[in-house]
């Protein structure tokens, strides 16, 4: 502080406090990772590519290439000319079952996600008598094999007349005990109950706050839940094998047709197993961002 024709007052003289000085931040140790860290993610890495690579390996050689010890790693030409053959098979019927695939695991995937938000919007948000017991009740499902209830269920669906159609495989996945569980997580810590008091005071009603509020809110934690459960009804095999026929498969029933001869070519069975994960590969490629902002919003909030 200075006066004309003064010297300068120090500020603590004058009862004023001086501004303290600014502190460089220092750096926090272990704020990079290691060599141990990126040596551990290159080691998954290799572990989860060489299945696709081994496939790779086998699918573009011929019926002595897995038999070969001294075979070359690197892949060879007669990829595609295996994949027609796959498409080519009239006991395998490749783009009927492709389609019945995208199909159902499409329904099944969007019901899931639909019936999950709802039930654990219900659960999370909204206060009922004997709620938490019956999330638990839902819950304690998952501790039921889904093998014991595949003959009452073969039962059923041949007395309905459903056996070997495509609803047989997707009316008993239309809800999923994970599905209602992930979501009733989510939605309870990431939507503030002060928002749903604001949408009643508006006037809003049970359902448009759930749209407004909770359908938004739950947008990653949805789209994560329907890419997984796309990728399992994708990979199913043990309820469709059972129920279906083979005028009318799912694409891994198609496949494993291709091993009911006494000679396996198995450069033509991994040629399929190629050709079914591609278009789980272009979903993960479309969906990656989703996937991402799923799994970092869920790790902030929780």
């Amino acid at each position: 502080m200075t006066v004309a024709g003064a010297a300068p007052i120090p500020l603590a003289e004058v009862g004023i406090p001086a501004e303290p000085r600014r502190r460089r931040p220092r750096p926090v140790r272990g704020s990079r990772p290691g060599w141990i860290v990126y040596a551990s993610l290159g080691a998954v890495l290799l572990a989860s590519v060489f299945p696709f690579y081994w496939s790779l390996l086998i699918g573009s050689g011929d019926s002595s290439t897995i038999r070969d010890a001294n075979r070359s790693w690197i892949p060879g030409g007669n990829f595609f000319a295996n994949a027609a053959a796959v498409i080519g098979d009239p006991a395998v019927n490749f783009w009927p079952a492709l389609l019945n695939s995208i199909i159902s695991s499409g329904l099944i995937a969007a019901s899931v996600v639909f019936f999950s938000t709802l039930a654990g919007w219900a659960f999370a948000k909204l206060r009922f008598r004997g709620g938490p017991w019956l999330l638990v009740f839902v819950v304690g499902t998952m501790a039921v094999p889904m093998q014991l209830g595949v003959v009452p269920l073969y039962i059923l669906f041949s007395e309905l007349g459903w056996t070997g159609q495509l609803g047989a495989i997707i009316i008993p996945a239309l809800t999923s005990a994970f599905g209602v569980f992930w979501m009733t997580q989510y939605l309870r810590q990431s939507v503030p109950d002060e928002l749903i008091e604001a949408a009643r005071v508006d006037g809003a009603s049970s359902f448009r706050t759930f749209l407004t509020v909770g359908v938004p809110a739950a947008r990653p934690a949805a789209a994560m839940l329907g890419l997984f459960t796309f990728v399992s009804a994708w990979n199913n095999f043990f309820w469709p094998f059972i129920v279906l026929d083979r005028q009318n498969p799912t694409l891994p029933v198609a496949l494993s047709l291709l091993q009911s001869n006494y000679f396996v070519d198995y450069s033509i069975v991994l040629a399929g197993v190629l050709l079914s994960t591609i278009p789980l590969l272009l979903l993960f490629v479309f969906a990656g961002k989703q996937l991402v902002s799923g799994i970092m919003q869920g790790a902030v909030k929780g």
